[in-house]
């Protein structure tokens, strides 16, 4: 059956054309421009943050938070296990290697006793994902990186929105990495942004990404990287978070809609603790148990809804091989039972009603016939 409800849908509601055009009219379309600058200050300006860079992608802003902190080979960083590929592999372009840790059960972000369990004498920085939108534990993981001189990177490629008692994500550690791809809560197509509080920092990571090119016209003092945005893209970034929070009250909307949908159900809805606020990029579950999981996908989209597994264990991918034989229990169970829904702001309450009656009706049928799934 065709797709209805894809996982995510973008839509374009605010200045994204007039901003666009402005810049095609100007002629400013590549990594120069009156947007990337206004995009960046904008951004640092929402976040909490005091200096922001603009770059190409979200991995590109993670590769690119470590270089400036001058990781480097022989170098140790602890990234959670349940992540997207992109955390570790950043790691990996310094040549420095990634030591994954197992994660939390009730909100699935990296576990703080597994950090301290992971650090070694070669451990320098510790990178935390706020997974799905939902915050780390961040008073009790920057008291680990304290006690041990590390320094603290957060990717929050799925955290624009998301705030950890009152402060936003990515402005508790020495520096932090968002994405802009186009699933993202708010998009520039590709695009990412590195921000921290630390001046050194942010000259280092604007060096870095800009070729090293220093103020004497091509000349160049470091090997750098072309890892600019165009002024194209922080156009419609501009738009994008100008419209902001009418994005994520939607978000809010739908994930209450979800959870109460789900009540008693036997399905558990990744839920927002207390003294935080989820941003719930993705609307995730977990099912009873790991079988139900595949043929509740092709039902789904039997039905015209597309769906996504949660990330898969790291540790368990070919280019990670000499991991295989490590334990991570809870990024497993997690990895196998969970599942992402449709979030896009677009979807009324009468397409999440469909689409969770949906889930809980095939559920029922697995209950009374277990040999199904």
């Amino acid at each position: 059956m065709e797709i209805i409800y894809p996982v995510y849908n973008r839509s374009f509601k605010g200045n994204e054309l007039a901003y666009v055009t402005d810049c095609l009219e100007s002629t400013w379309i590549s990594s120069k421009g009156s947007y990337i600058e206004k995009f960046e200050h904008q951004f640092a300006g929402y976040t909490g943050a005091a200096y922001a860079t603009s770059v190409n992608n979200g991995t590109a802003a993670i590769h690119l938070a470590l270089m400036a902190l001058g990781i480097r080979e022989g170098d140790e960083v602890i990234v959670p296990d349940l992540t997207y590929v992109a955390t570790p592999n950043a790691v990996k372009y310094t040549n420095a290697t990634p030591v994954f840790a197992d994660v939390l059960s009730e909100n699935w972000q990296i576990d703080p006793a597994d950090i301290k369990r992971k650090i070694t004498p070669r451990t320098r920085a510790v990178i935390v994902v706020h997974l799905y939108g939902a915050p780390c534990n961040m008073d009790e993981i920057m008291a680990i990186c304290k006690e041990h001189s590390l320094f603290l990177v957060e990717d929050c490629a799925e955290g624009i929105g998301t705030f950890y008692k009152g402060k936003h994500v990515g402005t508790f550690g020495d520096i932090a990495a968002f994405s802009f791809f186009g699933n993202k809560t708010i998009t520039t197509g590709e695009g990412g942004m590195v921000i921290t509080n630390n001046k050194q920092l942010i000259e280092k990571a604007a060096h870095i990404k800009n070729q090293g090119v220093t103020s004497k016209v091509y000349w160049h003092d470091i090997i750098g990287y072309n890892y600019r945005m165009t002024n194209i893209c922080a156009a419609i970034g501009l738009a994008q978070l100008e419209c902001i929070q009418d994005i994520l009250t939607h978000k809010t909307r739908i994930a209450k809609a979800y959870s109460d949908a789900f009540r008693d159900t036997g399905v558990t809805f990744h839920k927002q603790e207390e003294q935080t606020i989820h941003s719930y990029w993705m609307c995730s579950i977990l099912l009873r148990h790991a079988g139900l999981r595949d043929p509740l996908t092709q039902h789904l989209r039997d039905h015209g809804i597309d769906s996504r597994p949660l990330f898969y264990p790291c540790h368990t991918f070919p280019l990670y091989p000499g991991h295989k034989d490590e334990n991570f229990p809870v990024t497993g169970d997690l990895s196998y039972r969970g599942l992402n829904l449709p979030s896009y702001p677009e979807l009324t309450d009468q397409d999440i009603k469909y689409i969770s009656m949906t889930i809980v009706e095939f559920l029922k049928v697995q209950e009374k016939h277990p040999s199904m799934a």
